[in-house]
């Protein structure tokens, strides 16, 4: 049956189409036969215990530069004419990340937002994870620099991190000379308001960084990021480069481990980061890496995740 989807995003005329999760997410959509609208997050607006957001009907097509079709914007009822928001406007995980989350929980029972809004709010990537710490590098979050400093003596080299960040960005590696602690440290401190965090440098990031992507709970394949010369950082958007890969038996452990409590907690689509066996991140606000995986795998990432959409509202 024909669908409303909402989705909830930056501007479409910014994205890049090859590479886009969600771009691939309403292709499938449309394919379906479901109608779609867009919305960016400033333009969610409550009155009265109504929802509604100021949205463009939208027709996507795979052309680089023409990739879509927009009506004028107007008031959508995101509860009495929407079967589901995908909430997929990218971090940084800020304050208005978090109410655009309150607001969309409000639609519980009526609509189903993917991913599930309280769940987002609860769980930002580098805190979620700390509940699976013992797969984890040994990891610290903290304001203090006499605490920093006595982990990277602990640990020799680190690497230091905004603990709400994205996308690579602001990612430092130290060395086991200390050089710049302090003065990293201290700019932390002045940029953020939150703690930042440290984690022992894993050198088996030169092999690559792990994506893995879990679908209600269960793995559906991987892609191995591998970092540009001169780099620790192997996000794509920061310049990593992606290959073929496979699940190795401790990732199999990781993605049995967390499956459960995903699913549970109505977290669909997910990627998860795995460096060396040790698990870095759980990506939960809006997760990337469907594209470059089926480009690989010749799957269909984005049918996976709607079929699982789709079953949850028959259930």
């Amino acid at each position: 049956m024909p669908m409303t989807i909402a989705v909830q995003m930056d501007p479409l005329e910014s994205i890049a189409i090859a590479g886009d999760s969600t771009f691939a997410l309403m292709l499938e959509a449309q394919e379906r036969g479901h109608r779609l609208f867009h919305y960016p997050a400033d333009q969610l607006t409550y009155e009265d215990g109504a929802i509604r957001a100021l949205a463009r009907q939208v027709e996507v097509r795979r052309v680089e530069g023409d990739h879509f079709t927009a009506a004028s914007p107007a008031p959508l009822d995101l509860a009495e004419e929407v079967d589901v928001v995908l909430m997929r406007q990218d971090p940084p995980f800020d304050i208005a990340y978090i109410t655009a989350a309150h607001l969309l929980e409000r639609l519980r029972g009526k609509t189903l937002v993917i991913n599930d809004p309280r769940s987002v709010r609860d769980a930002p990537e580098k805190l979620f994870v700390l509940d699976f710490a013992r797969f984890m590098p040994p990891t610290m979050i903290t304001r203090s620099l006499d605490e920093l400093t006595a982990f990277h003596t602990r640990h020799g080299e680190i690497v230091l991190k905004p603990l709400h960040g994205n996308a690579g960005a602001a990612v430092f590696r130290i060395g086991r000379d200390g050089a710049n602690l302090r003065a990293l440290a201290e700019l932390f401190g002045e940029v953020w308001k939150e703690p930042y965090i440290a984690q022992a440098f894993l050198p088996a990031v030169s092999e690559g960084d792990k994506r893995i992507i879990l679908v209600d709970g269960e793995p559906i394949g991987a892609i191995n990021r591998i970092p540009g010369q001169g780099e620790i950082r192997s996000n794509l958007a920061a310049g990593g480069t992606a290959a073929k890969t496979n699940l190795t038996a401790r990732e199999q452990e990781i993605c049995a481990a967390l499956g459960p409590e995903l699913k549970a907690r109505g977290l669909l689509f997910v990627g998860i980061d795995v460096i060396g066996g040790h698990l870095t991140e759980i990506n939960v606000t809006s997760p990337t890496g469907i594209v470059a995986l089926d480009r690989f795998n010749r799957t269909n990432s984005a049918a996976l995740i709607w079929d699982a959409i789709e079953r949850k509202l028959a259930a």
